[in-house]
């Protein structure tokens, strides 16, 4: 398949998702701001990130399966209007248990409904260059440390954190609800949902069927625990960086050299794994990860905040895009959304480990060691567990086995 517009879905995948997670991802930068304004605690407001995670979880398969019958544009609309209106009710919060519902809960009900179609939508606009193309969706979704997490400090400095996070709600309107129009259905399902060439290697299994099997469960239980690996260092280490003595304005630049890297990763690991195979590139990219994320514990200075977080932000961001290839070599083109989304249910149950536990590790410990520790025993239980997967067998050799 090589419609020149599956070029226009990859871009604006990558915008949708730069958006979507600069806006949700700004909560770091806004942590001691916030704190210090209103006397919450890190662990209270961080707990907001938490349930952003456990909404995107719940909403991630319901948004899915939604993208696969009625197609990703109205998905990934009713999202953007729903994370522009959340992130500005947010900004107008009282109460921490407010702000914890408004932005958690409904700002990570909206960014699934950006993560999970328009994921599931680039793989079926792409038989070939499959990893490039869902990579560069997801490098356009790293460009948010280098673009809304400065935006963000920029916006605090001058106009607190409210006028900043309303700011965010009006940008996010502006630039993802035009994106969302561009997008389109894969032309093997526009017309007809049940089209004969949708399967792939297992064009009759059933959604029961493939939510059921042991491929899906490892899956799921891979990228949980990937996730948990890096969600802790991703939300915590700008504050880990603070109490280090770095400058706000200069810790906030880690977040934004991690993203970076994370661009280069997500490309690198993309065109190995097309090459190589991605689970193969995946297993080794998650022991990689293991370790890197347990270094920032020997850091204290800028410029080696700047050394892990450019290998971490390489390896982390490589390795996620990878699931979707593997997923759509695995399942039937027509439950994308559904199996995406799953897998992304799971991430997302991941990701809320860490801001939760990491707060809590340094409330009581004064010091985020034992949380780098944790991620990277979460690391390996990832490497671990994903070695176990077992691809279906291509539909040829089930024929000819029968």
């Amino acid at each position: 398949m090589n419609h020149p517009y599956r070029w226009v879905i990859v871009a604006a995948g990558g915008l949708l998702g730069c958006v979507a997670a600069g806006s949700m991802f700004s909560l770091p930068v806004f942590l001691r701001p916030m704190a210090q304004e209103t006397g919450w605690s890190v662990t209270g407001i961080s707990t907001a990130m938490t349930i952003g995670f456990l909404a995107m979880a719940l909403a991630s398969m319901v948004w899915g399966g939604l993208s696969d019958r009625f197609g990703p544009r109205p998905v990934l609309l009713a999202g953007s209007v729903i994370l522009a209106a959340s992130l500005a009710l947010a900004s107008r919060a009282e109460t921490l248990i407010g702000f914890q519902l408004l932005f958690g809960l409904l700002v990570g009900t909206a960014t699934a409904a950006v993560f999970v179609p328009i994921m599931a939508c680039v793989t079926g606009w792409f038989e070939t260059q499959r990893g490039l193309a869902v990579s560069l969706v997801s490098a356009g979704m790293g460009m948010a440390p280098m673009t809304m997490a400065p935006l963000a400090a920029w916006l605090v400095t001058g106009q607190g954190w409210r006028g900043a996070m309303l700011t965010l709600a009006v940008i996010a309107a502006a630039l993802m609800i035009p994106a969302s129009l561009l997008v389109r259905r894969a032309p093997a399902l526009a017309h007809d949902d049940s089209h004969p060439e949708d399967g792939g290697p297992q064009g009759g299994m059933s959604v029961s069927t493939a939510v059921r099997s042991p491929q899906f469960a490892v899956l799921m239980l891979a990228n949980f625990f990937c996730c948990a690996t890096h969600s802790g260092p991703i939300f915590h280490t700008v504050s880990y960086a603070v109490t280090c003595g770095i400058p706000m304005i200069a810790a906030v630049t880690i977040y934004s050299v991690e993203g970076l890297a994370g661009m280069f990763g997500r490309i690198g690991f993309g065109i190995a794994g097309d090459r190589f195979g991605a689970q193969r590139v995946l297993v080794l990219g998650l022991l990689a990860q293991a370790f890197a994320v347990l270094a920032y514990v020997f850091v204290g200075r800028l410029a080696g905040f700047y050394a892990v977080a450019m290998a971490v932000g390489f390896i982390y961001a490589g390795t996620m895009p990878l699931y979707a290839v593997i997923i759509r070599e695995n399942f039937p083109l027509r439950m994308m959304g559904t199996i995406i989304g799953g897998s992304a249910m799971a991430g997302s149950l991941g990701m809320s480990t860490g801001p939760l536990l990491g707060g809590l590790v340094y409330d009581r410990f004064d010091s985020y060691a034992l949380m780098y520790i944790g991620s990277c025993a979460m690391g390996l239980a990832a490497m671990l567990i994903l070695m176990t997967f077992r691809p279906f067998p291509r539909r040829g050799m089930q024929m000819a086995a029968a």
